[in-house]
């Protein structure tokens, strides 16, 4: 049957529509109605979790992996495995994250995605990629190989964007650097989403970028400059920028890449329609605590999980989350303060409307058929990807 509805406590941008229900046609991966039940189940195949909230389905943006698998791993099952163990959490759509890497290992990624975007699957939709590098600040570099970090030559990202044509939706790196800024002209120019990132912009530098392109901040307070004093001046760097130009962000609302406090004045200071919750889940989302591998299996670093976090060998810093979106919802529910709605919509609308998916991240008709079903504590009950029941509890 192409007809269904769910029925449960429907939520919006703005309201929970109570005892409500979204009715959609699975083939068709199109929302018909939204609002109030109606008497005519006869006439549809019913999930009924009434007591339950039933949001758009979930979408991240940034993720690098899961359930034992990398994008960086070159291989269609590991596309396929981590969008298995995401969609199980929540995660309706995905954003496949790449590391800084060689050519020849970014372009292979390249032709993975081309195999497994439209290939049968049972896990989270992989709407497009987002590359994270190679054009980063080697004192901002985080987890990423430095071996692999250039400036962005305007030849070489030229040929990266040609080879990814029509895959990438987003690209994250350093403005400052020198082509820094013809690289976000370029991005906008072709519709892809230029993120500053792993950068060590001043002010002065980030209102440039911000005027070059550059709108959103990647896991903000993640791998950027903060306040210096240099002869006795305090310069701004690109997290105090964040609050003072008018960048979207993001951030890794794991509980512990940032506590509850900045979590708290993200939130409250930039607003729900400004902030996309992302995972930036690597390889070990979904695994016990122990010894794995960030990147590729052939080229990545060994890194550890711990108390919740992946965690360099010399647990001096983070080494990538292994967070999953019912994760990020619920610490903004209870560690933040968000209500239901601003939770959601940090999870779906906003994150959706950075990167251009123009039929998602909402609930109403003509909407693509994507919602996640959780209750009070944000443990999921199912999730459905473009009309698809992709995980049921």
């Amino acid at each position: 049957m192409a007809k269904c509805k769910i029925k449960g406590n429907i939520v919006t941008p703005m309201r929970i529509i109570e005892n409500g229900e979204v009715c959609f046609d699975e083939k068709e991966n199109r929302i018909t109605y939204v609002g109030v039940q109606k008497n005519d189940d006869g006439e549809y195949k019913v999930y009924d979790y009434s007591g339950c909230y039933v949001a758009p389905g979930f979408i991240d943006i940034h993720v690098h992996g899961g359930g034992g698998h990398d994008f960086m791993d070159g291989t269609a099952e590991a596309f396929l495995g981590a969008a298995r163990l995401h969609a199980s959490h929540g995660t309706a759509t995905m954003l496949p994250t790449t590391l800084s890497c060689s050519d020849e290992e970014l372009f292979e990624v390249f032709n993975i995605f081309d195999k497994v975007q439209n290939a049968e699957n049972d896990g989270s939709y992989l709407a497009g990629l987002h590359l994270e590098g190679p054009y980063f600040a080697p004192s901002q570099k985080g987890a990423q190989d430095e071996r692999y970090l250039k400036l962005p030559k305007k030849e070489h990202y030229e040929k990266v964007l040609e080879a990814g044509k029509g895959k990438i939706l987003r690209w994250t790196a350093a403005p400052e650097l020198e082509g820094g800024m013809e690289l976000g002209v370029e991005l906008k120019k072709r519709g892809i989403l230029p993120s500053a990132g792993h950068s060590d912009a001043f002010y002065e530098q980030a209102l440039e970028a911000y005027e070059h392109g550059y709108t959103m901040l990647t896991h903000f307070y993640s791998g950027m400059s903060s306040l210096t004093r240099i002869n006795g001046y305090r310069y701004p760097g690109l997290i105090e920028s964040g609050y003072m130009i008018d960048f979207d962000v993001e951030i890794i609302a794991d509980g512990c890449h940032l506590p509850a406090s900045l979590l708290k004045l993200v939130y409250r200071t930039k607003g729900a329609g400004k902030v996309a919750l992302i995972t930036d889940a690597m390889r070990g989302a979904g695994q016990t605590e122990g010894e794995t591998v960030l990147g590729s299996l052939k080229n990545g670093m060994t890194v550890y999980i711990e108390d919740g976090v992946a965690k360099l060998p010399d647990r001096k810093a983070f080494a990538g989350s292994v967070a999953t979106t019912d994760r990020l919802v619920r610490n903004m529910m209870q560690l933040a303060g968000a209500d239901v709605c601003d939770a959601v919509r940090m999870m779906t609308m906003t994150p959706a409307k950075l990167v251009g998916l123009r039929t998602k991240g909402a609930l109403a008709a003509g909407f693509d058929a994507d919602f996640t079903v959780f209750d009070d504590n944000v443990e999921v009950s199912m999730t459905v990807s473009n009309g698809k029941v992709v995980y049921q509890k």
